[in-house]
């Protein structure tokens, strides 16, 4: 381990890998119990109601841990490639 240099923490980078685990997880648990991820998950980023997540794999447990304003940044962002 190299001490003579200063590690930079950015959370915002752990914050974003969180946020991209949770979709993946997510998305991956609706399409397992057979549903359409993509169409269930707009519906809920849409209206807020998470009873378009299934409570299979903890789903609905997991993406209600982030803000849905800060899930829609997330994806505009992954989209805008910043």
């Amino acid at each position: 381990m190299d001490t003579s240099k200063t590690n930079l923490y950015k959370l915002s980078d752990l914050r974003k890998a969180d946020t991209k685990k949770v979709l993946k997880e997510v998305y991956k648990a609706l399409e397992e119990r057979g549903y359409n991820p993509t169409d269930q998950m707009v519906g809920y980023l849409l209206s807020g109601d998470l009873g378009y997540i299934s409570n299979y794999k903890d789903a609905r447990k997991k993406i209600k841990k982030i803000d849905r304003s800060k899930l829609l940044a997330y994806l505009l962002n992954e989209a805008m490639n910043k």
